[in-house]
């Protein structure tokens, strides 16, 4: 599939604007007033610029079938774009439907299913499910997009207590690469909506998912920050409480050198710092004891773990929304020891040189590691722990991409057997992608995108 936008015929592509609700922007377009089509399908990290021959933003579902099917006569690859949170490497041709305007939610507080439509954010999932005393077992930031993270698994702050989200979807509407619409679920189409639950792409675009929310109103969450001189204290202690840490209780640490930078708290600009997140689906006085030793492992800078609406739960990990560069690693680890952080630490923490802004880690397992009934693609359950580098600094990605190998390298004895494919980093390859699933799950995934989607018409690798 290699046809450009500046071949194809004129008519054929204002008979496409014609029959579309949405907008249609070919390469070199320039609307008066308006985006470019590169400009539309922006990616969330700065670093990396798309360039697409063609662009369609949908308005419905009957504009999603059109554009798959105009892709399809003229030979350009079809990726799906939301909230381009997922982009790790520049999109030069083929075309890109973006799904940002198919936003909105439907809650049935009777059988806890919210419809979720394709461009939505989970910020909605959450508002809308918080007025009937329910709660999406969402991601870390309520920002990103619903279908994007789901299609990966899911690992957020509640994965030790309930699971992945993609655990809690029930169904999937998709468009298919010959333009037909289906839905799948456990009675029709069951190897889709198998391969959909964790498999990522090249199988279909999906319009709509189902998902069941839970009945949570509260949760005791929040983060204590530790300043620079408790760090490696912290971190020891807190690897420590994990081997024996209630399975439904998830907590994470990110190590932070901090810009001194305006819109920081002013007691947080500059400096260098430890948080430690905690999130338990229960009674305040119960998460209290739960969390006493986490905070007696150092002074505490900053105390902000107590009882928050489940509303709240993106302030668990409070990530940054707004688009800028970025440059992120990620890895699924089997185990952290002393001796993996020994070297963690002298090659990537405090005083090291090394060029992230954060180094975080995941306590994942108990209810992540479980697949559901019937089963799903999704991988990364084998990992107890999830790691994550994160860089801002356009001029050091070489040195990023270097200390990330290096890491990768050094840490095999801790390598978990697979890596979830929402932290696997891109661009994605045969190699890396060998790291997502299982070899079984693999195989099956492969059998599953060869017969929904024969020709490829649907790229899917970052």
């Amino acid at each position: 599939m290699t046809t450009s936008a500046t071949t194809l015929p004129p008519t054929e592509v204002a008979a496409l604007r014609d029959r579309v609700a949405g907008r249609v922007l070919a390469r070199g377009d320039l609307p008066d007033g308006g985006p470019t089509a590169a400009e539309v399908v922006a990616a969330h990290s700065t670093l990396v610029t798309h360039d697409p021959d063609i662009a369609v933003l949908a308005a419905t579902e009957a504009d999603v079938v059109e554009a798959v099917r105009f892709a399809a006569l003229h030979g350009l690859q079809v990726r799906a774009h939301a909230t381009g949170h997922g982009a790790a490497s520049p999109i030069a041709d083929g075309l890109v439907l973006g799904t940002g305007d198919l936003a909105g939610v439907e809650v049935d507080p009777e059988t806890r299913i919210a419809r979720i439509s394709a461009g939505t954010r989970w910020k909605a999932v959450v508002e809308a499910g918080a007025a009937h005393g329910l709660a999406p077992v969402t991601g870390s930031s309520t920002g990103v997009g619903v279908v994007g993270y789901t299609l990966g698994g899911g690992f957020g702050p509640l994965t030790r207590s309930h699971g992945l989200t993609t655990d809690w979807v029930r169904g999937f509407r998709v468009v298919l690469a010959d333009g037909s619409v289906v839905e799948a679920n456990p009675v029709d189409e069951p190897e889709l909506y198998w391969a959909l639950r964790g498999g990522k792409g090249g199988l279909g675009v999906v319009t709509r998912v189902d998902v069941e929310l839970v009945p949570l109103r509260t949760l005791y969450a929040g983060a204590l920050t530790f300043d620079a001189p408790h760090i490696e204290d912290v971190l020891r202690g807190w690897v420590d409480w994990t081997a024996t840490a209630p399975d439904d209780v998830t907590t994470s640490v990110v190590i932070l050198a901090l810009p001194d930078l305006p819109f920081l708290p002013e007691h947080l600009r500059g400096r260098t710092v430890l948080n430690l997140r905690f999130a338990y689906p229960g009674d305040a006085t119960e998460g209290e004891r739960l969390a006493a030793p986490l905070r007696e492992l150092a002074p505490v800078l900053a105390d902000a773990v107590g009882e928050i609406p489940a509303a709240a739960v993106g302030s668990i990990h409070a990530d940054p929304e707004d688009p800028g560069p970025s440059w992120v690693f990620g890895a699924g680890l089997r185990a952290v020891d002393g001796e993996f952080l020994d070297r963690f630490l002298a090659d990537l923490g405090p005083g090291s040189g090394a060029p992230f802004l954060g180094l975080e880690l995941r306590h994942v397992g108990a209810a992540g590691a479980r697949d559901v009934d019937g089963g799903s693609a999704a991988g990364g359950r084998t990992a107890g722990f999830l790691v994550t580098l994160l860089g801002l600094d356009p001029s050091r990605v070489p040195d990023m991409i270097d200390a990330a190998a290096a890491f990768s390298r050094w840490s095999q004895p801790w390598a978990a057997t697979e890596t979830n494919i929402n932290f696997l980093p891109g661009p994605w390859t045969d190699e890396t992608l060998a790291r997502a699933w299982s070899p079984e799950t693999a195989a099956r995934l492969a059998s599953a995108r060869s017969a929904y989607d024969p020709a490829g018409l649907f790229a899917w690798r970052v």
